[in-house]
């Protein structure tokens, strides 16, 4: 099993430690140029990343990514140019960036160790998930801070009392923004988002306003882990504009019970895809289950798959919602 993987135990329940406090300088590109470590005059900026200001004296031009929806976004902003390395895919990288991505040095399947990153020279490192900061990641960010790099972590991955109390689709817009600002290329945000925002209102047209209720089924079977209110699942949903079966629960996901889950009898069941808990067991699982197999979504295969690395929160939500919406669309019988 892939350490990212595991939400419960590493990325999205752990605290993570309060960030430093830097003053940031950035300059600015137009969007469409290539990504240069050249720049205009820089001109004062401030971000924020668990409520606290983030840093650099200039546009970073070695910065590291770790986990997959930060290295997407940076490539995805026409940064490749500007990183020293990556490390801690969840999928294949995006084909549209594959060959930027090729071209960035990758130091570890998992976590680099904090000797490994330091050997890259980062002047900045960018992570998703709190664990990147954690024992088992690179080290505190403070200590990072303390050696001149400066550090970002995306406001899904930060600590409870700092995360958006329902994380939306427009969190994740200010994060590309945040790191655009950053780097400097802050037009090339707005194009990013002003073409994920068309594809969002097109997978709304296909699928939304429907009478639908979903069950967002994340993994574990003894008690199934749930989308509950105020996380990527239920941002996915309601992008969607149908309704969380479980959004009733605290947190960004939940475990229930399989009677409840019975008992609110949803119209569609998504099914997270991993390597390490594949869609298809999830499947054969629901259609062999004693009381399961009798619920009417199970029994019209009535089932949405979704790729964990869609779920995260970066610039593949749009494809989560995308596939949520045409699952949606196409399912007989889900309008009921």
């Amino acid at each position: 099993m892939r350490v990212c993987a595991m939400r419960s135990t590493l990325f999205r329940r752990v605290a993570a430690p309060l960030s430093i406090v830097f003053v940031l300088l950035c300059g600015c590109a137009t969007d469409d140029a290539p990504a240069t470590t050249a720049a205009a005059p820089a001109v004062p900026v401030t971000v924020t990343t668990c409520g606290a200001p983030v840093a650099v004296a200039a546009p970073p031009k070695r910065a590291v990514t770790l986990n997959q929806p930060a290295t997407e976004i940076m490539l995805a902003l026409g940064l490749a140019d500007r990183m020293a390395g990556t490390a801690y895919l969840d999928d294949a990288i995006l084909p549209e960036h594959a060959a930027a991505y090729a071209s960035v040095p990758v130091l570890s399947e998992k976590y680099p160790s904090k000797e490994t990153l330091l050997d890259a020279e980062p002047d900045f490192v960018y992570a998703s998930f709190q664990s990147a900061f954690g024992d088992e990641g690179v080290g505190d960010r403070a200590d990072l801070a303390g050696l001149g790099i400066g550090t970002y972590l995306s406001p899904a991955g930060c600590p409870k009392q700092h995360r958006p109390a329902t994380l939306t689709v427009d969190d994740v817009f200010a994060e590309i923004r945040d790191v655009a600002a950053v780097f400097g290329v802050p037009e090339r945000a707005e194009k990013l988002i002003a073409h994920q925002r068309a594809r969002i209102a097109a997978a709304v047209r296909l699928g939304g306003g429907r009478e639908v209720s979903v069950l967002w089924w994340d993994g574990g079977t003894d008690a199934p882990s749930v989308g509950a209110c105020c996380g990527s699942p239920n941002m996915i949903i309601s992008a969607v504009g149908i309704r969380n079966a479980f959004d009733d629960l605290a947190g960004s996901w939940a475990d229930t019970s399989w009677e409840t889950a019975v008992e609110r009898d949803p119209d569609v069941i998504v099914l997270v895809d991993a390597s390490w808990d594949p869609a298809a067991a999830k499947r054969t699982f629901l259609t062999r289950h004693p009381t399961l197999k009798d619920l009417p979504a199970v029994v019209g295969q009535r089932f949405v798959v979704i790729p964990f690395s869609s779920t995260s929160a970066g610039v593949r939500v749009v494809r989560g919602i995308e596939a949520l919406a045409e699952g949606v669309a196409q399912l007989p019988g889900a309008d009921r």
